[in-house]
C-alpha cells in the first residue's frame, strides 16, 4: 500500500562521500572540461549503456549530485571525473535504484551499463488529476513531494504529463547551476493543470537540495 496519495502515478511508454571537487567545478568537469582539455590524461571518462529504452531517460546521480538523465551524457556533456571510487546512481521512475561504485582512472574510458528493474506498485487511488510540468533547461530534475520523478522533458510541452493522485503536492525543480524552483499545488479530481517556468542561473544552496537525497522511486509520466 502506497503511505501517501502522491505515490500513485500512470505507467506510460517511456553515500559514503567521496573526495570530490564542489558543485560548480563538477559541473564544470562534467558539461566543458572535453571541449577545453581534449587531451587531458588527468581525468577518467565514464560513458553510460542503456540496457532497453526505458532506461535512456534514467536520470543520473554521481556521489549524491545530479547530473543529467543518461540519454544526453554524452559529447559536450560527457561525464570526466577525478581519479578515484565515485559512486553511480541511476533513478526511473516506478523502478528500483540501479546503484554502481567504480574506480575511475586518470586518462582512461569505462562504461557503466544501466538496468533496471521495475518496483513494487500499490493499489490505485480512487481520484485523479493530470500535472504537467514545463521547465527551461528540459534537463532539470523534478521532485514530486520529496520524490524524485524524473527529468522536466518528460511532463511538460504538448504530449508529456504525469497522472497524480487529487488532493496537495510540493512540486521542486532543481539542476545544478541554477536556482530551485518550489511550488504547491491543490488537485481536484480530473482536473488537469500545468506548472510552468524557468529556471534563474545561480548558486543553489545544497544543504537540504532534494537531488542529494536518496527518494523513493514512484512515479512516471503517460506519453
Amino acid at each position: 500500500m502506497f503511505n501517501h496519495p502522491s505515490e500513485f502515478f500512470h505507467t506510460g511508454s517511456i553515500s559514503r562521500r567521496h573526495w570530490f571537487l564542489p558543485l560548480a567545478t563538477v559541473m564544470t568537469i562534467l558539461l566543458a572540461a572535453a571541449a577545453a582539455y581534449p587531451d587531458n590524461k588527468v581525468l577518467g571518462e565514464v560513458q553510460f549503456e542503456a540496457a532497453g529504452k526505458t532506461e535512456k531517460t534514467s536520470g543520473i546521480w554521481i556521489d549524491g549530485q545530479y547530473v543529467g538523465y543518461l540519454k544526453e551524457l554524452k559529447g559536450d556533456k560527457k561525464v570526466l571525473l577525478l581519479p578515484g571510487e565515485h559512486e553511480i546512481t541511476a533513478r526511473l521512475a516506478g523502478y528500483q535504484d540501479f546503484v554502481r561504485k567504480i574506480d575511475v582512472q586518470p586518462g582512461e574510458t569505462q562504461t557503466v551499463r544501466v538496468a533496471m528493474q521495475i518496483a513494487p506498485r500499490g493499489q490505485m487511488p480512487s481520484t485523479t488529476a493530470t500535472l504537467k510540468v514545463t521547465v527551461q533547461p528540459e534537463r532539470a530534475a523534478v521532485f514530486l513531494d520529496g520524490r524524485y520523478v524524473g527529468h522536466a522533458a518528460e511532463f511538460g510541452g504538448k504530449r508529456h504529463s504525469m497522472i497524480v493522485a487529487a488532493g496537495k503536492h510540493h512540486i521542486r525543480v532543481e539542476l545544478p547551476g541554477y536556482r530551485p524552483f518550489t511550488t504547491e499545488v491543490s488537485l481536484i479530481a480530473d482536473q488537469k493543470l500545468e506548472v510552468k517556468t524557468d529556471l534563474v542561473k545561480g548558486a543553489a544552496a545544497q544543504e537540504d537540495a532534494l537531488m542529494n537525497q536518496p527518494p523513493d522511486q514512484t512515479a512516471s509520466n503517460p506519453n
